[in-house]
């Protein structure tokens, strides 16, 4: 009986010290890393509760607003884009890893193969808009106004050998517009779940020097809560890294 009200009790106290913490994310592979982690942080009282999401908007709206009570699917330039236009305070919290953006082709096998005036899909986003011209001039085809940096549009090409039309595009689109356009500029989490393998498929990838690490984020307001910090230590142990590595064997590369 006293064996049984001392398992009574322990059920209680955790029942008690149960507390939930909703994130946001994207598919893959930031909700696929956050269910690997979800079952240890259940048994430290932490319910992950993770929230697919499409689009790269809702996440940091739904943060804002704090009915999520955290997100993981972007990287610094585009939250610091995101709070300057939208007066929001939202915060990083973690660095967890690197998804190398990569150029993508349904009709050519290597870039010289690219005609003159070929259409190219890149994100409508001011940051990943701005990285993917970074990628085509690290590649040779197009050159950039000295000023433009990292929210470079296609106002910025000061050179365009190949009188490339750029085409601008809602970045959860472009896998579906690869039949459409010579070459698409896609993010990584977007080219996994179109069945894209960055480092076999894409013509041209970033380098392991990529400054794009993906964040965990919250409301300024929120930065001492309990349970983010534990999922923060769960998402940056040795075992999350060896999962990373084994399961994107390279498309994905952690940051910590």
């Amino acid at each position: 009986m006293k064996k049984l009200i001392v398992a009574f009790a322990a059920l209680a106290a955790f029942s008690v010290q149960a507390e939930t913490l909703s994130v946001a994310a994207t598919a893959v592979p930031h909700a696929e890393i956050l269910e690997f982690v979800k079952p240890g942080l259940a048994e430290q009282g932490v319910d992950l509760q993770i929230s697919v999401f499409t689009d790269y908007v809702q996440p940091n709206v739904q943060v804002a607003e704090k009915r999520i009570d955290a997100n993981f699917f972007q990287h610094q330039p585009y939250l610091d884009e995101f709070n300057a236009s939208r007066g929001t305070e939202l915060v990083t919290v973690a660095g967890i890893h690197v998804e190398p953006f990569g150029a993508y082709s349904a009709k050519h096998t290597q870039l010289d193969e690219l005609p003159r005036r070929a259409e190219v899909a890149i994100p409508n986003d001011a940051t990943n808009g701005g990285r993917a011209l970074l990628l085509l001039q690290s590649a040779g085809l197009i050159t950039l106004k000295p000023e433009a940096g990292i929210t470079a549009t296609p106002r910025d090409i000061a050179d365009n050998p190949l009188q490339l039309r750029i085409r601008e595009i809602e970045a959860a689109t472009l896998p579906r517009v690869m039949n459409q356009v010579d070459l698409a500029l896609i993010n990584t989490n977007y080219a996994l779940e179109a069945g894209l393998s960055p480092q076999d498929d894409a013509l041209v990838i970033e380098g392991s020097e990529s400054p794009y690490v993906n964040i965990l984020v919250t409301h300024a307001d929120s930065t001492d809560n309990a349970a983010l910090q534990a999922l923060i230590e769960a998402l940056k142990t040795d075992s999350v890294r060896e999962f990373i590595l084994e399961k994107y064997e390279g498309a994905v590369v952690p940051a910590f």
